[in-house]
């Protein structure tokens, strides 16, 4: 009987270290905790969790922005995950921008994935202001926060429509621009996160706001991608809204297996129905996206797009 149970003991654990070593384990690193980006990459997580019924856990990281995240795959295995736009890619691979004297021949392995919501940009006026267009900016006080990509953004577009010295600037954070547009402390304020933007959901529900639509020409004039956010996503917003956005996409490296990274792609795709009815910003994110990512995909990413059918560029294979 002791040694009938003593095999049975071991058998069972056994079988517990080979399911252990069988759970596929990934890190996930894309923004700092509090962001949107940081929530989606919970809700990602627990979407890979459930779609692969438990076979796959992914760890979410907190990041300090899309430079470390790409700075990172030198050091890293092939488990690791992470997002940025597909320009800083290029410009790791080129040893250019942010990455001038910094480069390494790791950043040639770095492969696309799957898009994820895109940086959209929001510039977000009171009812009570009248703007309408971004002409109608001047004369206005705008908020634009500083060190984020929309602050940045915010900044390039109104020098690019001459609105620089026409507009004046508050100095204050972005977290408080719900706060001061609702007491009259600013005209407005510009922001960029996937869509539909939680404070701009608030400040539409708490205010009453105007989302200004851009013209394909100032769109052209930006080179971004156009985005339209279609009417209704905020209180208020009986139109669609034009503006521009910013790709970004989960990528890995060529140091993942490509059953791992047909398995994260498969099952992105399979789970993103799902994760849009609690979150709507997956909505938004459609294969269509892939046409605009320039970097080479995962062979494992390839592999799924090939058998549902979608078409890829030479320079994505």
């Amino acid at each position: 009987m002791k040694h009938t149970t003593f095999l049975i003991a071991t058998a069972l654990a056994a079988g517990i270290a080979g399911a252990a070593a069988a759970q596929e384990r990934i890190t996930y690193k894309s923004a700092k905790t509090g962001t949107s980006y940081y929530q989606m990459g919970v809700e990602l997580a627990e979407a890979v969790k459930s779609g692969t019924d438990g076979g796959a856990i992914v760890t979410v990281e907190e990041s300090q922005g899309s430079v470390q995240n790409v700075m990172e795959v030198r050091a890293r295995a092939g488990d690791y995950v992470f997002t940025t736009p597909p320009g800083l890619v290029s410009a790791a691979q080129n040893a250019a921008g942010p990455f001038d004297g910094k480069g390494d021949p790791a950043f040639d392995g770095i492969r696309a994935l799957f898009p994820i919501p895109s940086l959209t940009m929001h510039f977000v006026m009171s009812a009570d202001s009248g703007a309408k267009t971004l002409a109608d900016l001047e004369g206005k006080t705008i908020l634009l926060g500083s060190g984020s990509f929309g602050a940045t953004e915010g900044e390039k577009y109104l020098e690019l429509f001459g609105l620089t010295d026409k507009v004046t600037l508050a100095d204050s954070e972005l977290s408080n621009a719900g706060d001061a547009l609702k007491n009259g402390q600013i005209d407005g304020f510009v922001t960029a996160g996937s869509f539909p933007a939680p404070n701009v959901i608030e400040a539409a529900a708490s205010t009453g706001v105007t989302v200004l639509s851009m013209s394909d020409d100032e769109v052209a004039q930006t080179k971004r991608t156009k985005l339209v956010i279609p009417a209704g996503t905020y209180a208020g917003q009986e139109a669609d809204i034009v503006t521009t956005s910013l790709d970004v996409v989960a990528f890995a490296t060529t140091k993942m297996s490509e059953d791992t990274a047909y398995m994260l792609t498969k099952t992105f795709w399979e789970e993103r129905e799902q994760m849009a009815e609690s979150a709507p910003w997956w909505g938004a994110v459609s294969t269509d996206m892939l046409t605009s990512i320039g970097t080479k995909l995962h062979p494992g990413a390839v592999k799924y797009y090939q058998e549902i059918g979608v078409e890829l560029s030479d320079a994505q294979m």
